[in-house]
């Protein structure tokens, strides 16, 4: 049983958990963003949390200062692993 390592990992569902628990909508984000020099529109938050965006780190460290959190939490209980074609 071999495990592989995921090629392409999303985060958006915790950058969601955290807007959210930040009482931010997604035009707010990207005022705050904007505000910060940061040239990020409401449809690139909705694409990153999505999945469908990749993400600089410059952003994420903003986006960790907008909601008051470490950039580590963006990261936890993310699946990692591939499940192995002959395990499944």
């Amino acid at each position: 049983m071999a495990r592989r390592l995921k090629q392409d990992i999303s985060i958006g569902s915790n950058l969601r958990k955290y807007r959210q628990a930040s009482g931010l909508s997604q035009e707010a984000v990207a005022a705050k963003l904007q505000l910060q020099s940061l040239d990020i529109s409401r449809e690139v938050i909705s694409q990153m949390e999505l999945g469908t965006y990749n993400i600089r780190v410059s952003i994420l460290l903003a986006l960790a200062e907008i909601y008051d959190i470490s950039i580590q939490n963006f990261f936890v209980d993310l699946e990692r692993y591939e499940q192995d074609e002959a395990d499944k």
